[in-house]
């Protein structure tokens, strides 16, 4: 007969186990996110997923200072592999014109999300490239400041080519950059909204504006101002630009307590369009604002926020019934928020963003899960401030599910 002390263990692993995805199952989301990246935002997102991810001494969110080393370790050369791969595919694929943009697309901010991978690629000299990457890089950041790219009568750049609109996503996929603050600035200007507490999601122009409180976009925006923040941290300009540090902090902070204090439900699940209840459910933008609480912890030394975020990944990251179920820990079965080969659902669609995937399908969202992973990941390793009351809801439903699971184990090994 097992005693009481060794089934209580048991079930407190299989609780505990429950709560993170294994290694395995991140693999796959990523694998996912490989295979079906092929926008430049996607691919844009990918970058930041794999240096979050796999290459950390290479992300913003190290604790190292900036820049990282230019010779790259020989164990460090492997998880970069994925990002240099995409480096030589871009620069393949250009015409060497300046201005010009590093991928062909609709959108002006889009394609220079790929840009951290051109500027690692020229760091560390990738195939002694006699500075192709750099003069790459360049040209991006060239076009982006030229007459050809619409921008508002304050000096904001538009996220369109057509004509001057601002979009939240922007924030995440033209940062760092040496405007970035400024650039963030103008759009925080034009796009939050005091009353709702939260960003809208397009201003400005003819073509679709879209004042609705898009999730995925405030979410994108956050991300993109922790980055920004994070480098300036880390780099050797942090000491002369407190007030800028101080602005980014409290642009983060204010869309964090607009959405959890404001729209943030019994679900755990951010909706669409986060003041609309007639709107789907959305595990994507759930992840991503996710994960930059997990960034602010971590990087900012703000907490408020962890228990929602602990909900939020708790209730996507739970199995329905139980982690042993599971046995080689790379599938998905019986989860109700992945699909069994790895696709989180239901998420937006990102080219329509009033559709929902059901069944997921968006490669942004696969980004989405990693880069919580990864974040969560990194604030465990710093202590888990800000853990206080996490569990609540359906949370702690999904918990529950495991420990029904395994009490039949516990009522027999009793009876014997």
């Amino acid at each position: 007969m097992k005693s009481l002390a060794s089934i209580v263990v048991a079930v407190l692993a299989a609780t505990a186990a429950a709560q993170e995805l294994a290694e395995g199952q991140v693999n796959l989301v990523s694998a996912r996110l490989a295979e079906n990246a092929r926008r430049s935002w996607e691919i844009g997102t990918r970058v930041q997923a794999i240096l979050e991810h796999n290459a950390t001494r290479y992300s913003v969110f190290s604790n190292s200072d900036l820049p990282p080393p230019a010779n790259v370790p020989g164990d460090q050369q492997g998880p970069l592999t994925p990002v240099w791969n995409i480096a030589r595919q871009v620069l393949s694929g250009l015409g060497g014109n300046d201005p010009a943009p590093l991928l062909p697309d609709s959108s002006v901010a889009d394609p220079a999300s790929v840009g951290i991978a051109m500027l690692l690629a020229n760091w560390t000299n990738l195939d002694s490239n006699d500075d192709q990457y750099e003069r790459a890089a360049r040209n991006q950041y060239n076009y982006l400041f030229s007459d050809s790219v619409p921008k508002t009568g304050e000096g904001a750049i538009s996220h369109r080519i057509e004509e001057a609109q601002l979009w939240s996503d922007s924030i995440f996929m033209i940062p760092p950059l040496p405007r970035a603050y400024d650039q963030i600035k103008l759009a925080r200007d034009q796009l939050y909204d005091s009353n709702a507490g939260v960003w809208r999601h397009i201003a400005g122009g003819s073509r679709g504006p879209d004042p609705g409180y898009w999730a995925t976009g405030n979410a994108w925006a956050a991300a993109g101002m922790l980055r920004v923040y994070a480098t300036i941290e880390q780099s050797e300009f942090s000491g002369g630009m407190k007030n800028q540090k101080k602005d980014l902090k409290n642009w983060v902070r204010e869309i964090h307590r607009g959405v959890y204090e404001r729209y943030f439900d019994g679900e755990n699940i951010l909706r669409n369009y986060l003041n609309d209840p007639n709107t789907f459910y959305d595990t994507a933008s759930t992840a991503l604002l996710a994960a930059t609480v997990y960034r602010a912890s971590t990087v900012m030394d703000t907490h408020t926020y962890v228990p929602y975020a602990e909900r939020s990944r708790l209730t996507l990251f739970t199995p329905n019934t139980g982690p042993y179920s599971n046995t080689n820990w790379t599938g998905f079965s019986n989860y109700e928020h992945f699909t069994s080969d790895g696709w989180l659902r239901p998420v937006v669609n990102p080219t329509s963003v009033g559709e929902s995937m059901g069944n997921g399908g968006s490669p942004e969202a696969q980004a989405f899960v990693v880069m919580m992973h990864s974040a969560w990941r990194d604030w465990r390793w710093a202590g888990e401030k800000g853990k206080n009351a996490a569990v609540g809801s359906r949370a702690g439903v999904a918990i529950g599910n495991v420990l029904l699971a395994v009490s039949g184990a516990v009522l027999g090994a009793f009876l014997l």
